[in-house]
C-alpha cells in the first residue's frame, strides 16, 4: 500500500507541477512578493496531497520563536519535505540552494524571479563570496534567509557534517539564526521512493543572537539542531 501511495504521489507531483507551472506562466509578470506568495500556494496543495495520498503530515513546533523580519534560518535537512514545508512555516523565504535547480525549465524561471539564492558548489570562495552579497540584498528586504548548514540531504543517524557558508551568512549579515531541527528522513528517506505514513515534526530551536565568534556560534548550532532531531527521531512513529 505504501508503494502504491507513493506512486500515485510522485504521478501528481510531477504533473500537477508542470500543469500548473505552464498554466500559471503570466504570474512571472507580477512583483516577486506575489510570485512568492503563489509558490507558498503550490507548496500547500503538494502538502495536502501527501496527506490524502500518503498519510504523511506535518507538525510545526515552537513557530512563535522565529523573529519578524530579516533572519537565518539553518534547517536540518532529511528529505524534500523541508523544501515544501518551508514556505508554510516563513514567510517569502530566500533560500541557498544549488545552482542546478536554476536551470530546470519552468520550475527554474519560478526561482529565479522570487529571487532565490544559487550557488555553484564548486565554484570555491568567489561562489561563497557571492552567495553572501546576494543574501545581504535579500535581508534588505526584510526576508528569511533559508540554509542547510549540511549542504545536502542527510539521513537520520549519519554523522554531521557543518559546512562553512552558514558561518560565513551568519558573521557577514549580523542577523540571529533560528536552527531548526526535524524528523523528515524517518517518513521520506533521501533518495528514496516511499513515503511512510506518520507525523513529521520540525521544530523551532531557541534563536542564536548575532555577534558570537565563529567557533562559539558553529559549535552551539551543530548541538542544538543535532540534539533535538535526535531526540525527535527517537519519539517518532513512521507507518509501515
Amino acid at each position: 500500500m505504501t508503494q502504491l501511495r507513493s506512486l500515485l504521489f510522485n504521478a501528481f507531483f510531477f504533473g500537477w507541477t508542470l500543469l500548473v507551472g505552464l498554466l500559471c506562466l503570466p504570474v512571472l509578470l507580477l512583483p516577486w512578493p506575489r510570485v512568492n506568495a503563489f509558490g507558498r500556494w503550490w507548496s500547500g496543495t503538494l502538502l495536502g496531497a501527501l496527506r490524502l495520498l500518503c498519510g504523511l503530515q506535518g507538525e510545526f513546533r515552537n513557530a512563535e520563536r522565529i523573529p519578524a523580519g530579516a533572519c537565518i534560518v539553518a534547517m536540518k535537512h532529511q528529505s524534500a519535505w523541508e523544501t515544501l514545508a518551508a514556505p508554510r512555516l516563513l514567510r517569502a523565504p530566500a533560500f541557498v540552494l544549488k545552482q542546478e535547480l536554476m536551470r530546470i525549465p519552468v520550475f527554474g524561471w519560478y526561482l529565479a524571479r522570487c529571487r532565490m539564492l544559487p550557488i555553484d558548489r564548486s565554484g570555491g570562495g568567489k561562489a561563497l563570496k557571492d552567495m553572501v552579497a546576494a543574501a545581504q540584498a535579500r535581508a534588505a528586504e526584510g526576508r528569511p534567509i533559508v540554509i542547510y548548514p549540511e549542504g545536502t540531504r542527510r539521513a537520520p543517524g549519519d554523522p554531521p557534517a557543518y559546512h562553512p557558508g552558514v558561518a560565513a551568512l551568519y558573521l557577514a549579515l549580523n542577523l540571529p539564526v533560528v536552527p531548526v531541527a526535524l524528523n523528515s528522513g524517518l517518513f521520506w528517506r533521501r533518495q528514496a521512493f516511499a513515503k511512510r505514513a506518520g507525523t513529521i515534526t520540525l521544530e523551532v530551536q531557541e534563536v542564536i543572537p548575532a555577534g558570537l565568534d565563529r567557533r562559539t556560534f558553529m559549535r552551539t548550532l551543530q548541538e542544538r539542531i543535532e540534539t533535538a532531531s535526535r531526540r525527535l527521531a527517537e519519539t517518532a512513529a513512521p507507518h509501515a
